[in-house]
């Protein structure tokens, strides 16, 4: 039996019944790590001797009689997350050399439950791309097919869950940067919602979007990773006073009489057939357990993605302006000048994609032109609340395609942002919201693509969603990558 094939109960069942050691498994990881990540690079930095290190400390914790849910289970983490004493450099040339005297909220969550940390994950450069592509160290690859993307920003995870090179992951979701890979992969990853997990070790991408969630096999799994991170943190303003439910609590009940919206806008042109089939079949499924399906609309949809885009560009351009190369951040050897040096630093440091966000952030905000960009984006990310609001007066939860499109090829969009940012369009508008929402396999294209379904739901009941997830994973024969 391959272990590191398993999920995180049945890996916790064994650790405790003392089956196979917190170390055997630890090594399991870094082995198939050290024998496959060369093809798919996933990690930018494995750190093997603090991996064994933190088994050893499990393996006590497992003794004792006192473990948690994730004692000695191994994790990669996204490497935007700050890890005190390990290198966090959002794959950008920027961060290179950062290395963090403190660790974000959820490593000190998830460090307390005595997990085992496998590494850091690479990601597009600031988590500003779909692809994994725009990263300047380790340009990930899909573990169904090397030829294509892993998605992004959270490639790096998904892609190491997909290829069994962890338990599990941490990814952050902007505007779908772990649903979207975790459908390319065939995996199933989960954004909660906002203020649900904290912010504080987060390295901002856009404030106002961002949020930390799992990337796992299932949504169990995932459910147990929440339950871990999830909680109020003072260090972020942003953290929710919410009261945190065991994410798990649903898990088994019945599906019958749960009323899912289908908004035909996200079932139109522009989303591949093979995809729309595979979904509606899923719909399908879920009204043959006696759940009700609703038809729906949700008419600004077609103008998401440009708000999406206006508003997260703005916020970095804020949040990226503190790397100057002289506060923080890559320092040029050049320049004759204060602003020589900065525009050096910033010219050397951040690649095109985080460039071209910065010029259009600046852009948007810039005198003459906040009301007509800026201020329309905003109060079209109103009208979206209003509609989600509206949808969810009658209905449970709602059901989407994760992505129009399986994962493309390595090359295929990278000189299009444009494409590329359209390609967002089934999963801004959940971050715009500030709603859950989990994307799970509900299908492969006729090359054996993966294919990824999205339930989102009301603001704080990620335990429906992931409710309504494990009952169709249950049924649902997935298909594992072969790499």
């Amino acid at each position: 039996m391959d272990i590191t094939s398993l999920k995180i109960r049945d890996m916790r069942t064994m650790l405790d019944k003392k089956e196979v050691s917190a170390s055997e498994l630890a090594d399991a990881y870094l082995d198939r790590i050290n024998d496959i990540d060369g093809k798919l690079e996933s990690y930018i930095t494995v750190t093997a001797d603090e991996a064994h290190a933190a088994a050893e400390k499990a393996q006590q914790v497992i003794n004792s009689g006192e473990a948690s849910a994730l004692t000695g289970i191994p994790l990669a983490i996204k490497d935007n997350i700050c890890t005190d004493g390990v290198k966090t450099t959002c794959a950008s040339k920027m961060l290179e050399d950062f290395v963090p005297p403190y660790n974000a909220t959820v490593m000190e969550k998830l460090n307390a439950q005595d997990i085992v940390m496998l590494g850091k994950t690479s990601m597009d450069e600031f988590a500003m791309g779909g692809s994994t592509q725009t990263s300047a160290f380790k340009k990930t690859k899909n573990p169904y097919d090397l030829g294509r993307v892993p998605g992004g920003s959270s490639g790096g995870s998904a892609s190491a869950v997909g290829a069994s090179l962890c338990a599990a992951a941490l990814g952050s979701d902007t505007g779908g940067s772990i649903r979207q890979p975790a459908s390319f992969c065939g995996v199933t990853g989960l954004k909660p919602t906002y203020g649900r997990v904290s912010r504080y070790g987060l390295v901002a991408f856009a404030s106002s979007l961002d949020q930390i969630g799992p990337i796992a096999k299932d949504a169990h799994d995932c459910a147990i990773i929440l339950n871990a991170i999830s909680g109020y943190d003072y260090h972020d303003g942003t953290s929710a006073k919410e009261n945190v439910p065991d994410f798990t609590a649903k898990i088994g009940q019945s599906i019958s009489g749960m009323k899912i919206a289908v908004p035909k806008e996200f079932y139109a042109e522009g989303i591949d057939a093979d995809v729309r089939e595979a979904v509606m079949k899923a719909a399908k499924w879920y009204e043959s357990q006696g759940a009700v399906l609703v038809e729906c609309s949700m008419p600004s949809l077609k103008y998401a993605v440009a708000a999406y885009y206006l508003i997260a560009s703005a916020e970095a351009s804020s949040n990226l302006s503190r790397y100057d190369g002289i506060k923080y951040g890559h320092r040029s050897d050049k320049g004759d000048s204060y602003n020589d040096l900065i525009c050096n630093s910033r010219s050397e440091g951040f690649g095109d994609e985080v460039k071209r966000r910065i010029l259009l952030g600046n852009y948007a905000l810039s005198s003459g032109y906040y009301d007509a960009y800026y201020g329309k984006a905003m109060a079209l990310k109103q009208r979206i609340r209003e509609e989600y609001e509206s949808i969810f007066k009658n209905c449970d939860i709602i059901l989407t395609p994760t992505a129009p499109t399986v994962a493309y090829g390595v090359n295929e969009n990278i000189s299009d942002p444009a494409k590329m940012y359209q390609a967002d369009i089934c999963t801004v508008t959940v971050n715009i919201a500030s709603l859950p929402a989990i994307s799970t396999p509900c299908g492969y294209d006729e090359k054996g693509m993966p294919i990824g379904m999205s339930l989102i739901g009301r603001r704080w009941d990620e335990a429906t969603i992931i409710q309504a997830a494990d009952a169709y994973e249950k049924q649902f024969e997935r298909v594992p990558a072969k790499i």
